[in-house]
């Protein structure tokens, strides 16, 4: 009697799971169907990039942006759309222009940008010598004496060895971020850098730099990559002088906001975060970073609505402000939500570009790690497989720190690092398929985490 009564309760156990799988794959697919066939994100990316385009923190194109996303969170069905007070670093760019001498005593015009948050050269030209080293660790062997007064090119190229094209980028950028310090700490008038880029082309790549203290603030720029190698021929051929005129850099704060919209739990007041950063640099038209996170995150609310689905915890999008020259957005919403004391199950962040998505990385603890990976075989025919990352999104790292657990829709990056950061990051290459997958996989994702969390 103790083996058919153990035996009835496993069969009505497996019958419960087998069920909750069947309900959650029609779930699934009803979500597919939905964005796939009726789903808005390509329209309104194309209206954010093509009637508003770049939106750099600080200029009036993001507060047109700020505008247009609350609006856009409202027609999704959102119950309550507010805007979240941000003191935001405004840094402007202005004209700039790079020149070399060659040895035939003709100046040449480079293609260039200045990095962003760097300080420019105040409209007056700045040359001299261009000093090349091809690593960090080469440039720590040269005496100050042989950089003071002298440009700095450092020749460092992206990685093609990794696989995952975000390691390349990990690796290089260490390159930005620091190379116009490490110039001026020997003396440096200023720092040029091989672009973080993928491609074999002459695209150059902005993205944020910053100064270490009490170190002289000279400029910091990028070339592409077939410009990088142009230089290097010339450089080990004679003595290259550099002339750099820009006029970039820092203007103070301003008041600006994040843009935030949600649909009210029915059990459970406790919020599932979704949400990408509205900013963009101020070249190109920001589609892939991150214009395609702002509309997929729209899209999860959308879909929520229109399909009916109570959920049970509060389902908040966020579009974050200054994600790519200070993250004040994502602090501030940190800081709020310690303030207000609101309790929050999960956050993710789609900051990675919008190409067909391949996976979810998972930043928390090892429980809820396994629970995620356990519905693998639910995401599976929709292209999504890939549950082994660690990192998330730094809008929501603030969140991470508070214990909250993070992920990140990891699309596949081969092409990202292509146009990341430059003028070819428009809508044109953003393809509408895999943008409405990276949709889909989104909103399943919060599905699943409100119904079991």
């Amino acid at each position: 009697m103790k083996k058919i009564l153990g035996t009835t309760l496993l069969l009505l156990g497996m019958t419960t799971v087998f069920g909750q799988a069947k309900e959650d794959s029609i779930q699934f697919s009803k979500i597919a169907t939905e964005i796939l066939n009726k789903g808005k994100s390509y329209t309104e990316l194309k209206d954010l990039t093509k009637n508003i385009g770049h939106r750099l923190s600080g200029s009036d194109a993001y507060e047109k942006a700020v505008k247009w996303a609350e609006q856009k969170l409202r027609d999704a069905g959102a119950d309550k759309v507010w805007l979240q007070e941000v003191m935001i670093p405004v840094w402007v760019r202005g004209k700039e222009s790079l020149q070399i001498k060659t040895t035939a005593g003709k100046w040449k015009s480079l293609k260039m940008l200045s990095l962003g948050n760097s300080e420019g050269t105040g409209g007056k030209d700045v040359s001299g010598e261009i000093v090349m080293v091809k690593s960090m660790e080469e440039y720590d062997k040269l005496p100050a004496e042989q950089v003071k007064d002298k440009i700095v090119f450092f020749n460092y190229p992206f990685s093609q060895s990794f696989i995952e094209t975000f390691r390349g980028y990990g690796d290089a950028s260490k390159y930005r971020v620091t190379a116009a310090s490490l110039a001026a700490k020997k003396g440096g008038k200023f720092a040029i850098i091989r672009s973080l880029s993928s491609a074999l082309d002459d695209v150059p790549h902005t993205g944020a730099m910053r100064y270490e203290d009490n170190i002289t603030k000279v400029p910091g720029v990028a070339i592409g990559n077939t410009t990088a190698d142009e230089l290097e021929a010339l450089i080990k051929a004679g003595k290259i002088t550099a002339k750099l005129n820009s006029n970039c850099g820092m203007k103070g704060e301003k008041l600006s906001h994040s843009v935030i919209g949600e649909i009210t739990g029915k059990k459970d007041k406790s919020v599932i975060v979704v949400g990408g950063h509205l900013d963009s640099w101020d070249v190109g038209e920001g589609a892939h970073d991150d214009g395609t996170g702002i509309v997929q995150s729209i899209e999860v609310l959308r879909t929520f609505k229109k399909l009916g689905i109570q959920n049970n915890h509060t389902i908040r999008v966020v579009c974050f402000a200054n994600e790519e020259n200070g993250l004040k957005g994502g602090i501030q919403y940190g800081k709020s939500t310690k303030e207000n004391n609101e309790k929050h199950l999960f956050a993710i962040e789609s900051d990675a570009g919008g190409f067909a998505p391949r996976g979810i990385s998972l930043e928390m603890d090892d429980a809820k790690r396994s629970q995620i990976k356990g519905w693998a075989n639910l995401f599976i025919p929709y292209g999504v497989y890939n549950f082994e990352g660690t990192y998330s999104g730094a809008d929501i790292s603030p969140l991470h720190s508070m214990g909250v657990p993070t992920a990140e829709l990891v699309p596949d990056s081969q092409r990202y690092f292509d146009i990341h950061h430059t003028d070819e990051d428009t809508f044109e290459k953003v393809n509408r398929r895999e943008l409405l997958l990276g949709a889909v996989a989104m909103t399943q994702i919060i599905y699943m985490i409100d119904k079991n969390w």
